[in-house]
């Protein structure tokens, strides 16, 4: 069963309470008995695998290696010469 969390109007007393999914009663506040509203948090996930906007548009490490040959290209002018023998642009 989940644990939903409260939070007494009243007396400001935070509770947790552990209830059924189909349970809609109103809960009331363990310390003073006044009706309780339910408080809402973010939850903590993290979407992995394909079919993600993180993951489908993200640069891939191939990019990344051929946008850096790319850019040492532009660096000697993709001219060969023996100054430049490690340049990709020379092979």
């Amino acid at each position: 069963m989940p644990v939903y969390e409260y939070r007494c109007p009243a007396c400001s007393e935070h509770f947790e309470v552990t209830r059924n999914i189909a349970d809609t009663s109103s809960q009331a506040c363990p310390v003073c008995g006044a009706s309780a509203k339910r408080v809402f948090s973010p939850v903590g996930i993290v979407f992995k695998g394909s079919g993600f906007h993180n993951t489908d548009y993200r640069r891939s490490p191939a990019s990344e290696t051929q946008a850096a040959s790319t850019s040492s290209d532009a660096s000697c002018g993709g001219e060969t010469s023996s100054a430049c023998e490690n340049c990709p642009a020379a092979d």
